[in-house]
């Protein structure tokens, strides 16, 4: 069973946009994706609100979670937060197989 985190990081001035765009142009970004059980971990502007900016954080399970909490680039995270004073609210979702009847609602 995966888990999905959606991080949204609030700000104002344009700070939330600045941390995204630090975080690729820094490569933090790119080593948090190396991390073993990472599936996904992208940033996305929202088209209603420019303060915010969502993070899609996918992982396989719980435990690659948790080695990334314990990794020495969450200090670096945090120290990013902190420099563009993003507050943050979270959404976690676990994965399901999805019913083959959604299928005839996605177009490839």
């Amino acid at each position: 069973m995966s888990i999905s985190v959606n991080l949204y990081y609030h700000g104002e001035n344009g700070n939330a946009r600045k941390f995204a765009e630090e975080m690729e142009r820094s490569g933090l970004a790119d080593k948090i994706r190396a991390e073993d059980g990472n599936l996904k971990y992208q940033y996305f502007v929202l088209l209603n609100d420019p303060e915010t900016v969502l993070l899609i954080d996918h992982w396989r399970d719980q435990a690659a979670i948790d080695a990334h909490h314990a990794s020495p680039m969450m200090a670096q995270l945090a120290q990013l937060r902190e420099q563009f004073d993003l507050h943050m609210t979270a959404e976690r979702y676990t994965s399901v197989d999805a019913p083959a009847a959604d299928e005839r609602f996605l177009r490839k």
